[in-house]
Formats: structure tokens, sequence, C-alpha cells
């Protein structure tokens, strides 16, 4: 196990099978058990009854067999007896003159535990009541097998170097109320299933859902592996799954239809899994049957190295470019009835926001002329308003008049020069003091302005901002900061430039569409210290940081609730080729110390809809302090420092 990050690597295998012919199988066992442990796997699973064969009907009656199987595990277990890496093989055993399809879990050859399986089908293609027995009564039993004496049962759970995992077999996944599900809410966090699921026409997307789903729902690891060449094709075809699954997501799946062994690997992020389950106070049974847990005993696998996983750059937007473009219309379905609700418990029928040719005011009045169209609204009630300031450059400011009239909104020019430099006057700042006052009295002469018309029209502000300006608190407390309702508030700055960029390609034509397009091109910039032509002076990421990184940052901190060493340690490998390990440690510093001391403006923002894994909302996902301390945070990342200068 990886103990610095918590995560610990398993594989789900699938060995060719010979039929009835427990020696050669348990060489293949061999094969696989040797290839996990130089990969580094703690835990592999293999398919069901993989020792004799899945398909091998009325000949699992025979003692032939039955003897041939056992004496395969006990010689596979020999065989390993220096691998700690913990095997889950198939095999029938009989217990009390009644034969059951069981899972043998093993290693470093100790024989740790026999589970058999609970539910047996005998339906459609399945005849398996011919054979087997259930399992699910038999608790608190001990076996002796395979010259080993162990515990035998439904209701074992094992604990390998402090992580809990349950074993169960092909059907018991697919019934109401899955043994797995027991075992999770028991403490598991890895559950393994051994499978023997023949292939039909579109089963196999079914299959992948139910995995992930069950993942989902237990809160833990889903590792499956089914039956594949070698099996009869007699009358059912098994084409080889092994799948891997993680709190819903598919971290890996096997080629099909291959004649050769095959094994996924990943690594689990266990500690991500208990996290979780420690946050979901419903997680829980209140009648769950009591479960034995078994202690193996085998040496720890450490792999401090590579990361058996794909690390995603941009956590909040989809890679898959068409899951990306439903994302983004999802998002603004989202943005659109929850503002619509707004709209209609007021009776408002006019909106004020203020079109600075940026993307967060691009995509908020894309959005609110969505909500008009949703309620049968006319877009003229929609007033763009467009303040140009001392550092407004004629790109943008030809963008946000594009946009507002080509959408069919009201258009509002207002400069706010003359009105700060009075200001500036008023309370005695230099015109050439290029301080914090000089920047947010323009941000607050904006809102003023906002408020005042939106007074005047018995209309509501829209507020412009996103989630990762509320993360770093960049926007002007009293001025960006407030509105009436902010459309943006939960959409990350990484995922707003993909929105307004499918919005031009997918729903925009024209004079539009490349004005849309262009406001995605340009650099991100408050534009409140004045421009040299139409060169921006100020670039939000330069100060900052880059959005990228930050976006990365604070899902890491908030959805996963990583510590700084992790995140950093998942930056390295998700940003590896595009900004140096200095250069990520200088922004998730720059990250923990914005995020605690802003907490007073996300305090006192304004309702929005919450879209995504994350919100900021001091009535919804973040209920924290202002006054809550950083040291600790920084105290870590200032030691990655010391140990980064020592090694460069």
């Amino acid at each position: 196990m990886n103990n610095q990050y918590g995560y610990m690597r398993v594989a789900a295998a699938v060995p060719r099978v010979h039929i009835a012919d427990a020696h050669s199988n348990a060489e293949g066992a061999l094969k696989i058990m040797e290839q996990a442990f130089a990969e580094g796997v703690e835990i592999v699973v293999m398919p069901e009854l993989s020792l004799v064969g899945y398909t091998c009907g009325d000949m699992v009656l025979q003692k032939k067999l039955l003897s041939d199987s056992e004496k395969a595990l006990a010689w596979l277990m020999e065989q390993t007896a220096d691998i700690p890496t913990i095997g889950i093989v198939g095999l029938p055993v009989v217990f009390a003159d009644r034969l059951y399809n069981c899972a043998a879990i093993f290693g470093q050859g100790v024989l740790w535990g026999i589970v058999p399986k609970s539910y047996i089908p005998n339906y459609g293609e399945f005849s398996e009541l011919r054979w087997w027995v259930s399992g699910y009564s038999i608790k608190d039993r001990h076996i002796r097998f395979a010259g080993q004496e162990c515990p035998f049962g439904s209701d074992l759970l094992f604990d390998l170097h402090g992580v809990e995992f349950g074993v169960e077999i092909c059907e018991d996944m697919w019934v109401p109320v899955p043994p797995s599900s027991m075992q999770a809410v028991q403490g598991a966090k890895l559950l393994f299933n051994l499978s023997a699921s023949p292939e039909s026409v579109r089963k196999h997307d079914y299959l992948i859902s139910l995995i992930a789903e069950q993942s989902s729902r237990t809160m833990a690891a889903y590792v499956y592996a089914s039956s594949g060449h070698g099996e009869s094709s007699s009358d059912l075809v098994f084409a080889g799954n092994a799948v891997v699954a993680e709190l819903g997501r598919v971290l890996g799946v096997s080629e099909r239809f291959v004649r050769n062994d095959r094994m996924v690997i990943s690594d689990i992020d266990v500690e991500y899994i208990s996290t979780r389950r420690t946050a979901r106070n419903t997680f829980y049974y209140p009648d769950a049957p009591e479960m034995r847990v078994v202690e193996v005993e085998v040496d720890e696998i450490c792999h401090q190295g590579d990361l058996r996983r794909h690390i995603e750059p941009i956590y909040f937007v989809p890679e898959d470019e068409a899951a990306r473009a439903e994302h983004c219309r999802e998002v603004f379905s989202i943005q659109s009835a929850g503002l619509a609700q707004r709209l209609e418990h007021t009776n408002c029928k006019t909106v004020v926001l203020g079109i600075s040719g940026g993307l967060d005011s691009t995509l908020a009045l894309l959005a609110v002329c969505d909500t008009f169209d949703l309620l049968g609204l006319d877009r003229k009630g929609i007033i763009g308003v467009t303040m140009p300031g001392f550092g407004t450059t004629d790109r943008t400011y030809q963008n946000a008049l594009t946009m507002i009239r080509e959408l069919g909104c009201t258009l509002k020019e207002i400069s706010i020069k003359d009105a700060c430099t009075q200001h500036f006057k008023d309370i005695g700042l230099s015109v050439d003091e290029r301080s914090t006052a000089y920047e947010n009295s323009q941000a607050r002469e904006r809102t003023q302005i906002l408020m005042d018309i939106a007074n005047m029209c018995g209309g509501m502000v829209i507020g412009t901002g996103d989630l990762s300006e509320l993360a770093l608190g960049w926007a002007t407390y009293n001025g960006d900061q407030m509105s009436m309702y902010g459309i943006n508030a939960s959409v990350p700055k990484t995922l707003v430039k993909h929105m307004v960029e499918w919005y031009a390609k997918t729903r925009a034509e024209g004079v539009l569409r490349d004005s849309l397009l262009d406001v995605v091109a340009t650099p991100v910039s408050p534009e409140l210290l004045p421009a040299d032509g139409d060169n921006i002076a100020q670039k939000t990421e330069d100060i900052v940081g880059p959005y990228e990184l930050h976006d990365f940052f604070l899902y890491c901190a908030l959805r996963r609730r990583y510590a700084p060493a992790k995140i950093f340690m998942l930056a390295t490998i998700a940003f590896d080729g595009v900004y140096d390990r200095a250069t990520i440690l200088k922004w998730l510093k720059v990250f923990f110390h914005r995020f605690f001391s802003q907490q007073f403006k996300r305090s006192a923002m304004p309702d929005g809809p919450k879209v995504g894994a994350v919100g900021l909302s001091p009535r919804g996902d973040l209920h924290m302090p202002s006054d809550a301390q950083d040291r600790a945070w920084l105290q870590e990342v200032e030691e990655m420092e010391r140990e980064l200068d020592g090694i460069e």
C-alpha cells in the first residue's frame, strides 16, 4: 500500500481456463500471481470456478475433480508462499456433504478464508441448482481444506494492513440486496467479484453500469473478473471481463474476446473512500448482519513511485468531447431553471447585468437569455450594461456591444471614468495611485450603477462571478462580489471557458459566433488598470496563478479533502510537462492562503444555483468560519518547498 497517500493496488485477472483440468488452471493462476506481485499488486481476483472451469457441468460432481481442485489450491499456495500478494480464486468445496461454489482467499502460503456463493441462479441459461447449494446461511463456521483450517462462510471480511475487503460471487451482485452491500456498511472498502457471466448483445454495457453503480452505492471499489478464453462454447460464449470501478467511476476495463491472459490493474484511493463515508452520515444500515473479520498477516507491498490510475488535470471538465457537450448543456439547464424559479417567485420580468466582454459576464448573459426563453419573456427585458473604465480595451468593449445586440437584449452604456475620478477627489486618492482602492472603487461603482438601474426598472441584478474567483476571493467585497442572484456562483473558470465555446459552436452563428469565440480567446482580466491601447494591462492568471491549477486544487481540497502533500503529488502527475514542481508549489501556497483569508466574502455571497460537485455557499456545501487558520496547511506546503530546495 502507498502508505503516504492511501492507495491500494488491486487487479482483476482473466487467465485461460482448462475445463476440468485443475492443475493446468493452478499453473495459470500462478503466472497471474507472479505477474501481479511483479506489478506491486496487493490483491488479485480471478473468475468464478477458475480452478476447474465454470462450464464443466456434471463433472463438478466427480470425486476426482473435487479432489484435484483441492490439491491444486494447496499446490498454488505452496508455490506462492513467498508472494505477499493476496489471491482470490474460484473452486468447488464440499462442506457437510453439500457442494458450494466458493472463493478461496490466500496469500503467502496461508488459506485465509473461503466464501461460498450466496445466490444460486436457476433461470434462463443458468441451471446452477443442479449442482450448488446456497452458502447464504453459512456463518461462523470453519473448514479444513487444502491441508489447512480456515474460516468458512458468507459472513467473512478480510483485513489487509488496516483495509477491509469483501468477496462475493457472480449472481450475488445482480440481486436486489447484494452481499457486498452488507459487507460495505460493515467496513469493507474493497469488494471483489468472481464471475462467469456469458455474453449477449448489449449485456456488456449493462454489466459495466451495474458494477459502477454498485461501487457508487457502497462507496467502495468494486473489482470484477469474469471467465473468458477456454470456457465451453457449446451454448454460451464467455468474453472475459476484467473491470475495476471506484465510487461510481470505472477505472479500467479489459479487452474482450481475446485469446490470452489479461489483467486490469488500478490503484484504489482507499483514503478518499474513507473520507467520503465519513462525510456521508447516511452510510449505515441498522440491521446489517454481523461479520467476522479475518486479520490477513502478510508482508506489506509498498509502491511509492508510479500511480496506476489516470489523474485528470481538469476535474470539472469531462475529457470526452461528447460527454463535455452534454455536461455544458446540463449546466446551462440548471442555471436557467434556478434563475427561472427566482424570477417567477418575485414576478420579475427585468434583469440587469454588467457585460464586460469577458468570459464570466458572457456566460451569465447566455444563461439569462436561456432563462427568458424558458419563461417566454421578451429578451428586451435583459438590460446588458457595458461600463467602460480606465482599463477597458476596445476588444472587450466591442465584444460586449456585439453580444448584447446580437442576442436581442437591451443595451445601456455608462462610462465610469468621470464618476470614479470625482470619487477619487472626494476621498483624496490620486488618480495616479494604482492601489487596491483605485481598482476596487471601479468595481463598486459598477455595482452601484447596476443596483440603481435595477431599482429604476423594478429589475434584479444578476451576478457574474464564478466559483474559482469565489474560492480565491478574487472579487471586490460589496462590488462584483454582490448581486441579487449569482448565476455563475458554482461554475469553475475552467468550465466557463468550455461552456462559452460550446454555445458558440452549437447555438450561435455569424457575428455572434465570432464574438463568442473571441471572448474565449481573450486573456482573463478585471481590466481595472489603464490599458496600453488594446493591450490588457492586467492578466489575472499572472497575478493569482493559472486557473487550471487552482481548479485542480479546489476540487482536491474540497471534494476529496486531500492534504496539501497529496494534492501536490497528484498535480505533478496531472500537469507533468506543463508546470514544474516549483511552480505548482508556488500556486498551491497562494491557493490555501487566499482560500482561508477570503472566506468572509463567501460568507456574505448571494444566492445562486449549485451545478456541480463543489459549491461554496455558506448555506450549502461550505460551512466555514471566516477566521479559520491556514497555518497547518501552509506549513505542510512550506515543508515541501524546503524538501524541493534540498533536492534541487
